[in-house]
């Protein structure tokens, strides 16, 4: 509904009953067509007084005094102007509400007074300028009321408003904190023992060189995962330093990925089908920690054992998953660790599903399955 329609409803309603009080009322003067002008005058005032208060209350004041004057209306002619001085006193414009209140009092007092024979007021006009004047004041009082009222209401959202944004700050204030908190212990216990193993894996790959030795598979595997880790390492450290930037590590370094997997020891088939496309940033991270953890748990876990990481783009979904051959029984059950329980989290906390369970004649399967439509 329109903001303005009450007012033009209202002045409409007003405007016929004027009119209506002017020509039956006994005491009036006929009405003509200039005190129809001074009625539709006086509505089309009330429809704007909402968005110009001042104006339309000086409107409606002079009219309806003109109109009391031509045709002698008598109370109803204050009916508009009360409301006038209530909107307007409402608005802010107290001095103005005050102001034409005792001006319209004063010229209506002075035109009855005017009318009588001797100049002196009786008893029925003095009982109607004492009526209107308790109507003017309670309605610049309720107009004051009404205007203390919106005012406090605006200051008790305003501050739930400013309490939740503390709260909200402090949320973030503590979270960040407790995340450099994190990074701290992360670079102090881990960064010293991923060096300490790189840099001596580093030393046996040289000694053994220097000898004139091929190094084994192993060791250079375990150097290369070192740099890895290291890498993976400091990526993670910038996240937790600054949230607003994301690792980069994603489905396009699963490839990577894989060769180190073959390094260490564990055979490694990656099959990557559909067309590859701007994923969300969550997903495709989320994507590429399930096929580390998965491939890390398998060179853990399984024994001798091969993989086969699958990596599905469809056009509403991403599906990757990943299956080996080891030697996991398939009627033993699953305990989940820390690592599936993470890996859970990313997933479900992306809208997406996990299965992750022993596999049909042995082995371990994992498949994620992330929605694109509705990625949080």
């Amino acid at each position: 509904m329109r903001p303005d329609l009450p007012y033009i409803l209202g002045g409409v309603v007003l405007g016929g009953f004027l009119l209506g009080n002017a020509a039956l009322a006994p005491d009036a003067d006929p009405v003509g067509a200039a005190d129809v002008v001074l009625v539709l005058v006086m509505a089309a005032a009330l429809a704007v007084c909402r968005r110009f208060p001042v104006p339309a209350l000086l409107v409606v004041a002079g009219t309806m005094l003109t109109l009391h004057v031509r045709v002698h209306a008598g109370v109803s002619a204050a009916f508009a102007v009360l409301g006038t001085v209530y909107i307007a006193a409402w608005r802010g414009h107290r001095a103005a509400a005050a102001l034409t209140s005792l001006v319209f009092l004063g010229g209506f007092l002075a035109y009855d007074v005017s009318t009588v024979p001797d100049g002196r007021p009786g008893q029925q006009t003095v009982e109607r300028t004492t009526l209107l004047l308790g109507w003017f004041v309670a309605a610049n009082v309720a107009g004051l009321v009404a205007r203390q009222r919106r005012a406090y209401l605006e200051q008790v959202e305003q501050r739930a408003a400013d309490a939740e944004r503390t709260r909200e700050e402090v949320a973030l204030r503590r979270a960040g904190e407790e995340r450099l908190r994190i990074a701290r212990d992360l670079h102090d216990s881990l960064t010293h023992s991923i060096s300490v193993i790189k840099v001596q894996a580093g030393i046996a790959v040289h000694l053994a060189r220097k000898r004139g030795e091929e190094p084994p598979a192993a060791l250079l595997a375990i150097q290369e995962a070192g740099g890895a880790a290291m890498r993976e390492l400091r990526e993670t450290l910038e996240v937790l330093r600054a949230p607003s930037e994301l690792g980069r590590a994603g489905l396009e370094r699963v490839a990577e990925l894989a060769e180190r997997t073959r390094a260490a020891g564990v055979p490694v088939q990656l099959t990557v089908t559909g067309c590859p496309a701007d994923l969300p940033v969550e997903v495709d991270q989320a994507g590429y920690r399930v096929v580390q953890e998965a491939l890390t748990n398998i060179a853990r876990h399984a024994g001798e054992a091969s993989a086969e990481v699958h990596v599905d783009y469809a056009p509403a979904r991403l599906i990757v998953s990943v299956i080996d051959d080891g030697r996991a029984p398939a009627d033993r059950p699953v305990t989940p660790g820390v690592g599936l329980r993470g890996m859970r989290e990313r997933v479900t906390g992306l809208g997406g599903t996990l299965q992750a369970d022993r596999h049909d004649g042995g082995g371990f399967a994992v498949r994620a399955t992330f929605p694109l439509d509705g990625a949080a």
